[in-house]
């Protein structure tokens, strides 16, 4: 099956074995000629199948058997995430939501409450505050600083929007008993920067999108939170990030 899709400005064939992943792309589709192709085999599958596992081992979880739809689903964005360092683009894991013309990307380790936090946002600024991407948003770098893009890779509660913004902060969630927020460095941000953006296997890819989180470090703000996971934290952190 094939169809065509458009994320962060980059217009996306997608030739796949299954119908599953076209209608999960449903809301970016269009009708124009291809800048990336994108081909799955059962291979690329069985290589998502094999990941996932080694993946649950490692967290002490009994392998999660998914169904090749599913797994389909993976390889395509995992194709896609390799090409888009040619584009000065990279994916990157966080939950970003938008106020008031700026984007704010909030990320940490999985289960750390990135979308509890961001939906505290909707709560204290209701529709000011735009889901952008609640899991795997694409970021765009250029000489005038980062944008990011909504995908349809965006979580387990399907939260985003089709829409691009200019990213104004990044912040390292951490749990903490008491809402506290500093402005940290670039260098004290960077570890986790890296463990959050998507590392091609492409070696000029990877050093493309080392390039590309420097890039973004040039016009970005960076903070750590430590939250409670209280609608206080969220008036903590729109109020300090805001500038």
């Amino acid at each position: 099956m094939t169809g065509t899709y458009k994320m962060a400005g980059k217009i996306i064939e997608i030739n796949s074995l299954y119908k599953k992943v076209h209608d999960y792309c449903k809301e970016y589709s269009c009708v124009c000629e291809p800048d990336i192709t994108v081909s799955i085999t059962q291979a690329d599958i069985d290589y998502e199948r094999k990941k996932s596992a080694a993946a649950d081992t490692a967290e002490g979880r009994t392998p999660h058997v998914s169904p090749d739809d599913y797994l389909e689903e993976l390889a395509v964005y995992r194709k896609i995430a390799e090409k888009m360092p040619e584009y000065d683009t990279f994916l990157f894991h966080g939950s970003a939501v938008a106020v008031d013309g700026g984007c704010y990307i909030f990320t940490a380790k999985s289960g750390t409450g990135k979308s509890t936090h961001t939906r505290l946002w909707h709560t204290l600024l209701g529709e000011r505050a735009v889901m952008v991407n609640d899991d795997k948003p694409l970021i765009h770098v250029d000489d005038n600083g980062a944008v990011v893009f909504g995908t349809p890779y965006n979580g387990k509660h399907r939260l985003s929007t089709n829409i691009a913004v200019p990213l104004k902060a990044v912040c390292i969630l951490e749990r903490a008993d008491e809402n506290c927020i500093r402005s940290i460095t670039k260098g004290e941000a960077y570890t986790m920067l890296l463990q959050q953006t998507y590392r091609p296997a492409d070696s000029q890819a990877l050093i493309k999108t080392l390039v590309l989180i420097d890039r973004m470090a040039e016009h970005t703000a960076f903070w750590r939170l430590g939250c409670n996971m209280d609608i206080s934290a969220a008036e903590l952190s729109y109020n300090t990030m805001k500038g």
